[in-house]
């Protein structure tokens, strides 16, 4: 199985990034993501064995119990840089809290094998990713005229376990665990 770590998204900041996207697709030929897959990932684990996934829920619910996070939506940008993006993406601001939980997760899987990120974790949603150049003067106009780029707050108070299957029109993400930040 291919899993990751990542936050759900509440359905309010979906509808405003689905009439950003609808906005935005037809200004470039990307790889956009469905709105439906839009997450923040915490920890990209990759292929996990499905009889060990015992092992992956345990090591994750020893992680220490935190109150919830407030996060923010807000902000585009790309990756690695504006020149030669690779990713078009929103931001995601969560103060220190949540690099903090992104690596309390990276901590509790390490023992497991799971390789630690080297780079920096950089909380944002992937909006698109650019497979192989193309035009980008339209997007990049339509960006600059969208104005506001507030697309909500919420408060996080877990986290998911995502499988992540291959499909033809793109992956699809399946919640299997539940990681809540306080005893329930």
């Amino acid at each position: 199985m291919r899993l990751f770590c990542g936050i759900d998204l509440p359905e309010d900041v979906r509808e405003r990034l689905e009439r950003l996207l609808m906005h935005l697709r037809s200004a470039a030929h990307l790889k956009w993501v469905p709105v439906y897959n839009l997450h923040l990932t915490l920890k990209f684990i990759g292929e996990w064995p499905e009889d060990k996934l015992p092992q992956l829920e345990s090591a994750l619910r020893s992680i220490q119990k935190r109150p919830a996070i407030p996060l923010e939506v807000r902000g585009l940008g790309w990756y690695p840089n504006p020149r030669n993006p690779r990713v078009f993406w929103a931001a995601v601001e969560g103060g220190e809290t949540l690099p903090a939980l992104a690596h309390d997760i990276e901590a509790a899987l390490e023992p497991l094998g799971i390789a630690k990120e080297t780079r920096t974790f950089t909380a944002h949603l992937t909006l698109a990713r650019i497979k192989e150049p193309v035009p980008l003067e339209a997007l990049r106009s339509a960006v600059a005229q969208v104005g506001a780029t507030e697309f909500g707050s919420f408060l996080v108070d877990r986290f998911y376990i995502f499988r992540s299957q291959p499909g033809s029109a793109g992956s699809i993400y399946t919640k299997l665990s539940e990681f809540p930040f306080k005893a329930e």
